[in-house]
């Protein structure tokens, strides 16, 4: 029964078939031109083909593709080249192009040679200000940059942030050709979202790669073995060059500094990270204001990382924390005849098991913490003492910290 309902429905369909080849404005499913459906001596399997609805004025362009217009604009741009070539457009003039000139000395012969280096900044505001890494200037006894037009200057140093790689350099301008990029928020990106970097890898001025923020809340170390949190790691690629350079969402607004990159071939990999701009926002006023970013102090220099907490190791004389009461190591002097030994006692010292509530484990999770706060704010320190089990809890006032360039 259902080989003669196959008989059937396939006679039926070639019956179709031959009715629309004959009638005019027919439309040809096929590629070959057959006069006449050959003849079949058994069942025929005939791959599926499309439903099509038309109307009898309907043309070959309008059942068989996508009007262009739905695929491409005017410009004859798809909406996701669209998006791609108008963020460069809003941007590249907004990027510049840094190189450095700088003197070093041999340390064995003591010889000076010359070097140089290169990076990439954003330009900031129409009064000439340019955001870049520190990195990318540190040492640097020139620094010049070319912008979109060309055009060169040799830039002054106005301030910046050694701690969080971020600089901030100046040159003399008309506003009318300086473009800012717009500083976004940065705590509303999401993993996935599309990203752009523009910037000058090997020297190749105002190059744009993509990508998607592959992760956030990174953690990068950078200088003097501190930690930056939160940092954003992309897949666009990111390369010598590149540092300083800005990393941009899909409105053209930055969100990002492009500062490293994880590598072990020293060229791009995949895997870059960026300074993220919501950090960016809160040093540049100092910078711009006091040429240095202004750090909160609690007087305690070194701490030993156990697993109950931070072991204090080492006190500022006169310190915030010294003087609120906080304890470093005892030193111990003891006379052997005409000799006077002196050992530390550490157990004498201090354990932080929590800043204001918030229990502590790394030293990188307490300075964060501290450096949330401003001078003159107070913040609770609970700490254990010898063999206590109940934490001791101690305000200390922060200060004014030391500078940094």
């Amino acid at each position: 029964m259902k080989y003669v309902l196959g008989c059937f429905i396939s006679a039926v369909i070639g019956g179709l078939v031959v009715a629309s080849l004959e009638s005019p404005g027919a439309v040809m499913m096929s590629t070959s031109e057959a006069q006449s459906p050959p003849r079949l001596s058994g069942p025929q399997i005939v791959p599926p083909t499309p439903l099509v609805t038309e109307s009898p004025r309907s043309t070959a362009n309008q059942t068989l593709a996508v009007p262009e217009t739905v695929l491409f604009n005017q410009r004859g741009l798809s909406p996701e080249e669209e998006i791609n070539v108008s963020v460069y457009e809003k941007l590249n003039k907004s990027v510049v192009h840094i190189t450095t000139k700088s003197t070093k000395t041999d340390g064995f012969f003591l010889l000076e040679y010359d070097t140089e280096g290169a990076g990439s900044g954003a330009i900031i505001d129409q009064a000439g200000h340019i955001l870049t890494n520190y990195h990318v200037i540190e040492d640097a006894q020139q620094v010049n940059v070319t912008l979109f037009n060309g055009k060169s200057y040799t830039a002054k140093f106005v301030g910046a942030d050694a701690i969080n790689d971020i600089a901030v350099i100046k040159i003399e301008e008309d506003a009318g050709i300086l473009k800012p990029v717009t500083i976004a928020d940065s705590s509303k990106l999401k993993v996935g979202q599309r990203v752009f970097a523009i910037g000058n890898p090997f020297g190749l001025e105002r190059t744009m790669t993509c990508g998607i923020i592959s992760s956030l809340n990174r953690s990068l170390k950078l200088r003097g073995n501190r930690t930056i949190k939160s940092i954003i790691q992309i897949d666009a690629a990111v390369n010598p060059g590149n540092s300083g350079g800005p990393l941009i969402n899909s409105h053209g607004q930055l969100i990002g500094i492009n500062t490293a990159i994880a590598s072990n071939t020293g060229q791009s990999s995949g895997v870059g990270f960026a300074i993220p701009s919501n950090l960016v926002s809160r040093v540049v006023p100092q910078l711009l204001t006091h040429g240095h970013m202004i750090h909160p102090e609690i007087g305690i220099q070194r701490v030993y990382e156990t697993e109950q907490g931070l072991l204090v190791a080492k006190l500022t004389p006169g310190g915030p924390a010294e003087t609120a009461g906080i304890r470093g190591p005892k030193i111990v002097r003891q006379r052997r005849g005409l000799i006077t030994i002196e050992r530390v006692d550490r157990g004498a010292a201090d354990l932080i098991v929590a800043v204001d509530s918030r229990p502590v484990k790394t030293a990188s999770d307490f300075l964060d913490y501290i450096e949330s706060k401003k001078p003159g704010d107070t913040v609770t320190v609970s700490v254990l003492r010898g063999k206590e089990q109940a934490p001791t809890k101690i305000s200390v006032t922060l200060t004014t910290g030391h500078t940094n360039r």
